[in-house]
């Protein structure tokens, strides 16, 4: 958004109307190591496989011989995947209060038609070399996957541009997301309640209020990613293009009585 050669207002003047310091502006983020991009994928892996796992026993169980692993490095790198253990917490947790807290809507809801509750979430995405991000949109009836978005980064446009797709499809009567920033900005909230959809928020650390998105990204990551290990993020691309046309129309599921979640979302 700054232009270094901008005939009226200096770069000072620029970052003071946009309020960044310079060094904002001249900073150039540090790339991940090789050997922090290995042991992301471990973590990864044990996450996906167990979630419950903490810091502790993720730093142990991802140790190789002569290699040096501790509890910060791993919560240094849980951090920069976006990803958190599942465990019950006290009800002590005080959240932000930069954005409203909309309440948990779907306990005790039968869930019986296609379009009545859409979820959203975002996933590390490990490659051969470098890592990026998922977004999807699922409805919770048919499994369908109504749309996807890859980022290099966890900021909130990525998300946006999935949720203005998926808003092309149909319209949710209650969509729910985690409390991420990128699904508590005010731009998504609005967008849903502009568009007359029910805005729900799973509590602190509950992953399972989200519970058919995170089954999503343990079928995307063992049946396509962790077996292609795909070099590009183009490759990457690509490759999910294809798995959740698959996923969609091919795939069937024991949960929808070995129906496709096509078939259930254009039947239902």
């Amino acid at each position: 958004m700054i232009e270094s050669d901008h005939s009226e207002l200096s770069v000072r003047r620029q970052c003071e109307l946009l309020g960044v310091t310079r060094s904002t502006l001249y900073y150039e983020p540090v790339p991940v190591s090789e050997e922090d991009q290995a042991l992301m994928k471990r973590i990864d892996r044990l996450h996906t496989a167990h979630p419950f796992l903490g810091s502790r026993k993720l730093a142990v169980m991802t140790r190789l011989p002569g290699e040096a692993v501790n509890r910060k490095r791993v919560q240094r790198l849980m951090r920069l995947m976006g990803l958190e253990c599942l465990y019950p917490r006290p009800v002590c947790t005080v959240t932000s209060g930069c954005h409203r807290k909309y309440p948990y809507l779907l306990k005790e809801v039968a869930i019986d038609r296609p379009g009545q509750v859409w979820s959203a979430d975002i996933t590390y995405v490990p490659m051969a070399t470098g890592f990026v991000y998922l977004a999807a949109t699922i409805d919770w009836y048919s499994r369908l996957v109504v749309s996807w978005r890859l980022s290099n980064s966890l900021d909130g446009e990525f998300c946006q541009s999935m949720l203005e797709e998926s808003l092309t499809k149909g319209r949710p009567e209650i969509f729910t997301t985690d409390q991420g920033v990128q699904f508590t900005a005010l731009a998504w909230t609005s967008r849903l309640e502009s568009a007359g959809v029910r805005v729900s928020m799973s509590g602190l650390g509950r992953c399972f209020d989200n519970i058919f998105v995170e089954r999503l990204w343990r079928s995307v990551k063992y049946e396509e990613l962790y077996p292609k290990r795909y070099a590009t993020v183009r490759e990457v691309e690509l490759g999910l293009a294809a798995y959740f046309r698959f996923y969609n129309r091919v795939r069937v599921h024991e949960a929808l009585e070995y129906r496709t979640p096509w078939a259930v979302h254009a039947g239902g």
